[in-house]
């Protein structure tokens, strides 16, 4: 069973929609023994760094995603949720994250060229930084959408592939059994449904 975590922040249909097509058993869920009795994890997540990471604490699910991750199960973030793995975010204010990928989380405000829209919403292709069973079933520059403000630098250890958005944007991550794509894999026909079943049949 995949786990979906569920901490008040995302729109979970259409990613159960998308599981549900490529036949995985997934829940929703914020039951902290159904995430740790789980195949593995899902965090997904809309909004804004800080209110999420401070709904993981008052419920107690950030120590459990810390320790299901540092035992060796596969999680992977989603957009906000993929963003919620590094070390910190500026997104109004500095916040701390889960810390599980090395990387800071910047606005896209003031480090894109003035004449392109903020947030990034729309499709655009993938370029491959290093391998990934993420990738097994897509090919180079093949499109993903997405809606984001902000975005992970200094994750060079694990980093997979990045998106160009006037300059190289952080795509998708992985450093061992974590793993995360900015970009809405659920949202992204085929190709996101690839690196879904990709991550949910394992390494």
């Amino acid at each position: 069973m995949i786990a979906i975590v569920d901490y008040g922040v995302g729109n979970l249909f259409s990613l159960c929609s998308s599981l549900e097509m490529i036949g995985v058993n997934a829940k929703v869920t914020s039951d902290i023994n159904e995430i740790k009795n789980a195949d593995k994890i899902i965090l997904p997540g809309v909004g804004a760094f800080g209110d999420a990471i401070e709904k993981l604490r008052q419920t107690g699910l950030d120590k459990i995603l810390i320790d299901e991750a540092n035992n060796g199960k596969d999680i992977m973030g989603i957009c906000l949720g993929m963003q919620l793995l590094f070390e910190k975010s500026y997104e109004y204010g500095e916040h701390k994250g889960l810390g599980l990928l090395k990387g800071e989380i910047v606005a896209m405000d003031g480090r894109l060229p003035q004449n392109l829209k903020i947030p990034h919403i729309g499709w655009n292709g993938l370029h491959f930084n290093k391998e990934s069973h993420l990738l097994s079933g897509i090919k180079e520059n093949d499109c993903v959408y997405f809606v984001h403000s902000y975005y992970a630098v200094g994750c060079d250890d694990s980093l997979v592939a990045t998106s160009e958005y006037g300059k190289e944007i952080t795509a998708m991550v992985q450093k061992d059994n974590v793993m995360g794509c900015q970009f809405h894999p659920e949202k992204s026909g085929n190709i996101g449904l690839s690196i879904l079943k990709a991550f949910c049949e394992g390494r």
